[in-house]
């Protein structure tokens, strides 16, 4: 046991070849845009950048050809939502995760430093195409989660592409329980969150509840950025419910400089949150989970409002998803919502490899009498370009067009078949060891000699 964890910790950190032109030929090439596939296109890469991908592309002079012909060429899989390397096992285990936090602080949470780029759960899903992933941090004593990240599943030690990206928070049932138990407390702490902040934001020595102006000081920790430092001195009112750290840490959302995802599944939570761009313009808010999205599709695309969301979330699991339908992506989708798929409470540590199944299935709910799925492309860039433009990334990761990050999947067959599998992974147009805990060990056993097997296996 211990040779098998020290060969991962090997294989993990050891730096994969440099990034070179390299030109992937004769495949079935899906931009991840929204388009159909290509047949038959080229995709080239070049320092670690898409430079031109589709049909009649020229292969550069020098450049690594791969050969794809008979398989599908695609970008990289995003995990639209998930809490990938935050967890080795899903069993509360002692010192293996680092989903929540029960400290003093929440909104000021930064999930970067707990990401282990080593973990295996990121090694399985790279394996399987997945290439960069939104990640989360996990609610426990507040609303507010903290900052989430976007990270890249590369086998080095560096899995950070962009910290603070997001503030995640829970409203809805969830949140109503880490509020006092009703939605209306939730929403009235949400709002007292965002004044406290905009109180810090404005830089004014705000009067204290008593009507008598604030005299002391409270204590001023060292920090290095200069306009961090600024909001933490700042004075503050005497009525204040968030750690200055945690007022601080809104401030960017406020400002709309970083973007804002509140989890909600009921139609009228999805409108209260809505409604919060009246008394807060600048936010850059996108919805998580949306159950019953479809309800209220019409009002969630008028405010241009990307959603991630469950794919096939059907089963009334609780009194905020009674409304659940199998079409509700694809009728938010028709209503012209920005819609991509996330693991929203759905294994969401381990299993991001599961949102190819899920695509698949919306596109097979077109052949269902009565029901709304999407088209083969739609589907695709459902798990690749839309989870990344819905954070302001799409002109970086998710799709093939020119100037985007090379995360490049070959595929056995459609991605979108469970039973494809990926053959070559490119992060940043290096190619990526696909071996993993789980792949050595069906490899060690396979072909186990019969004299080695237990007694009872030998007759």
């Amino acid at each position: 046991m211990i040779r098998l964890l020290a060969a991962a910790l090997l294989l993990a950190t050891a730096a994969p070849a440099a990034a070179q032109t390299i030109a992937i030929t004769g495949g079935t090439v899906a931009l991840g845009d929204g388009s159909e596939p290509v047949p038959g296109g080229t995709v080239v890469i070049r320092d670690g950048r898409i430079v031109r991908a589709g049909a009649g592309v020229a292969v550069p002079p020098g450049a690594r050809v791969i050969d794809a012909s008979g398989k599908w060429v695609t970008p990289g899989i995003v995990a639209g939502f998930s809490r990938l390397g935050l967890s080795e096992v899903d069993l509360s285990v002692e010192g293996s995760e680092d989903l929540s936090a029960k400290g003093p602080f929440s909104a000021a949470i930064d999930v970067a430093p707990s990401i282990n780029p080593l973990s295996q759960p990121i090694a399985v899903n790279r394996a399987d195409g997945v290439t960069r992933a939104l990640v989360a941090p996990n609610t426990s004593q507040n609303i507010f989660a903290g900052q989430g990240a976007v990270i890249d599943t590369g086998a080095d030690m560096d899995p950070i592409t962009a910290a603070r990206k997001f503030q995640f928070v829970e409203l809805g049932e969830t949140g109503a329980e880490r509020a006092g138990g009703s939605r209306s407390s939730a929403h009235a702490l949400f709002r007292n969150a965002l004044r406290e902040a905009s109180e810090l934001g404005r830089g004014q020595q705000p009067i204290a509840s008593s009507g008598r102006e604030r005299t002391d000081e409270r204590e001023r920790p060292v920090i290095r950025d200069p306009n961090e430092s600024r909001l933490l001195t700042a004075q503050r009112s005497d009525d204040v419910l968030l750690t200055r750290f945690d007022a601080a840490a809104l401030v960017p959302v406020l400002n709309g400089t970083q973007y804002l995802l509140v989890r909600v599944e009921r139609a009228s939570d999805i409108l209260q949150v809505l409604g919060l761009r009246r008394e807060f313009p600048r936010l850059k808010l996108v919805l998580v989970g949306a159950s019953e999205g479809w309800l209220v599709a019409d009002r969630i695309a008028a405010a241009g409002v990307p959603v991630i969301a469950s794919a096939v979330n059907d089963l009334p699991s609780s009194f905020e998803q009674l409304a659940a339908t199998q079409s509700n992506v694809g009728r938010m989708r028709m209503a012209g919502v920005r819609v991509s798929i996330g693991l929203v409470d759905d294994n969401d540590t381990r299993y991001i490899f599961a949102q190819r199944q899920y695509a698949g299935n919306l596109v097979a709910l077109a052949n269902v009498p009565g029901a709304t799925g999407v088209s083969w492309g739609e589907a695709l860039a459902m798990i690749t370009s839309r989870p990344a433009e819905a954070v302001g990334m799409g002109g970086e990761i998710g799709s093939l067009a020119a100037g985007r990050r090379g995360d490049v999947v070959i595929w056995s067959g459609d991605p979108l078949d469970p039973m494809s599998a990926a053959e070559t992974v490119l992060i940043d147009g290096v190619q990526q060891p696909l071996e993993n805990h789980q792949t050595r060990l069906r490899d060690r056993y396979r072909h186990l000699p019969r004299r080695n097997l237990p007694e009872a296996y030998r007759h």
